[in-house]
């Protein structure tokens, strides 16, 4: 029994061992089988994760250049519109300055308007009292001239009255009467009146009475024997005698100014008894005040 044991036991084992062995190997090659169909597959699958990863790459390379590309549009845009915010400001600026002009304009308008409105009143009324100035001048002119007219006839109805009672011309201003040798007849170095020359006075007088608006200048003369000095005195008491003389007979005192002329005034020349007699004289001066003021009747001279 133990020899079969022994007989069979390797046998057996032999069997066994080989058949394990076979087993072994065969699962050895599934192993290594599947060992290289799993590298086999890593490796496609390794492959195409590279593909994967290079694809990824490139679309992370183009992301990144579309990001940057977005970045520097952004960068721009960002920039446009802080471009645009700066223009739009200075354009709400530049607006409230153009409001701010149009409103003065227009307010300068108004003005303008108004100053234009007052200036035509202004015109209107100017015009309207240029008009009356001119009816006024129209009249005042008129008026003048009818003056003038009236006085003109009365200095020639005095002119001819007073050349009936003594020498009398006419200058610019007037009525010039030379009462001199033959009429008022006033001895040498002598002031005084002769009853003649009162009643010539009086003719006189009563001649200027008649009329209106005359003043009355009465002017003594001397000769030429003397001085300068007693001659002025002499031929301010002769004048002043007529004048005297003429308000007393009715004439107003107020008309009449007197002014002595001593011997600087000769009427003639020449040293001989004649010609002195004729230069110790009183001249009267007889002015229309109508025609050389352009008053009425009841004015009175300027000074």
């Amino acid at each position: 029994m133990d020899d079969r044991a022994n007989s069979t036991g390797p046998s057996l084992l032999s069997g066994e061992t080989n058949g394990s062995s076979g087993r072994y190997r065969a699962v050895l090659l599934g192993i290594a089988v599947l060992v290289i169909g799993l590298l086999v597959g890593l490796g496609f699958l390794g492959y195409r994760i590279l593909q994967r990863l290079d694809a990824v790459d490139q679309q992370v390379g183009d992301l990144s250049e579309k990001a940057d590309d977005v970045a520097t549009f952004s960068q721009k845009a960002m920039e446009r519109a802080a471009d645009a915010e700066t223009s739009a400001r200075a354009a709400a600026m530049g607006r409230e300055r153009a409001e701010a002009q149009m409103a003065q304009a227009r307010h300068a308008a108004e003005a303008a308007r108004q100053e234009t409105a007052e200036a035509r009143e202004d015109a209107d009324a100017a015009r309207q009292e240029t008009a009356s100035a001119r009816e006024a001048a129209a009249r005042a002119e008129a008026e003048a001239e009818r003056i003038r007219r009236e006085a003109e006839a009365e200095v020639d109805r005095l002119e001819e009255a007073l050349g009936k009672v003594a020498e009398t011309r006419r200058t610019a201003l007037g009525l010039v009467m030379n009462l001199g040798s033959e009429y008022l007849k006033f001895e040498f170095d002598k002031a005084e009146l002769q009853p003649g020359d009162r009643e010539l006075l009086s003719r006189i007088a009563g001649i200027i009475l008649t009329s209106r608006d005359y003043s009355i200048s009465v002017n003594g003369h001397t000769d030429d024997v003397g001085t300068e000095a007693y001659n002025q005195k002499l031929s301010e008491r002769r004048a002043q005698a007529v004048r005297d003389y003429l308000v007393g007979a009715g004439l107003p005192n107020g008309i009449i100014t007197v002014t002595g002329h001593g011997k600087k005034l000769p009427l003639v020349p020449g040293k001989s008894d004649e010609a002195r007699a004729k230069n110790r004289r009183v001249e009267l001066g007889i002015v229309n005040t109508r025609i050389l003021y352009g008053r009425s009747a009841d004015a009175t001279p300027d000074p």
